[in-house]
């Protein structure tokens, strides 16, 4: 076996150390990014808990997305009100009726004819995305120029972020309602503080995605048509 010479022996601690070195500037980078996103969640937790009701104001329609009962009662009742001509409940499970929609409130039952002139059921969206989507069709093609937005506090800071990329011509109004599991310290339920982690991570994600077509953009290229969609409104 050939033998080792003076200058291998010299190089065995040079490149230990830079191997060092380079494990505690990665170790660093991670805990780095690591308190970034933590003190990130921490933030958004924070301010999705406390955000205020939506300013009372009208405007051409009224759509609302999925999820927490409580957003289908306040979109009603906006409609009711007449804060908006039309109301699109986006995301609805292809087995559910108008009946049992109406059901779910009080003001519902009341004034059920609002389903039959005033309101329109997308079944196809299947996420916060296919929402955009589906909203940005149904918008176009009655000629509206603003929309309220009706949604949950944690989930608004996302839909809104996927619903100007989809339709950036049209005016938003964000309608946040606040979830009864917000009301309580969030922190005291391993049940909400996991949904709010996990729709931090989509929001995060959301966001960087609106970065970088914003920076492609920037740079001069072409715009990407946008999707063309035929929403099933029953």
């Amino acid at each position: 076996m050939p033998q080792m010479t003076i200058a291998d022996e010299k190089k065995k601690p040079a490149l230990g150390r830079a191997a060092r070195a380079a494990m505690l500037r990665a170790a660093r980078i991670c805990a780095t990014f690591a308190a970034a996103l933590i003190a990130g969640f921490l933030a958004f937790a924070y301010s999705v808990s406390v955000m205020p009701e939506g300013p009372f104001r009208a405007a051409d329609g009224i759509v609302v997305l999925t999820g927490d009962e409580d957003r289908i009662a306040e979109a009603v009742r906006l409609l009711a009100e007449g804060r908006g001509g039309r109301l699109l409940i986006s995301g609805v499970n292809k087995s559910t009726q108008a009946p049992q929609i109406i059901g779910l409130n009080t003001a519902g039952r009341e004034q059920a004819f609002l389903f039959r002139c005033c309101v329109d059921l997308d079944k196809r969206a299947l996420n916060t995305e296919d929402n955009a989507f589906e909203a940005t069709a149904w918008a176009r093609r009655r000629g509206f120029r603003s929309l309220i937005v009706v949604t949950s506090t944690y989930h608004m800071p996302r839909a809104l972020i996927e619903l100007r990329q989809s339709m950036p011509e049209l005016e938003l109004v964000p309608y946040p309602v606040k979830s009864p599991r917000l009301e309580a310290a969030w922190w005291t339920d391993p049940r909400t503080s996991w949904i709010l982690a996990k729709e931090y991570l989509k929001f995060v994600t959301a966001a960087a995605r609106f970065a970088a077509n914003k920076l492609a953009s920037g740079f001069g290229k072409a715009e990407s048509h946008p999707r063309t969609i035929n929403a099933r409104l029953d």
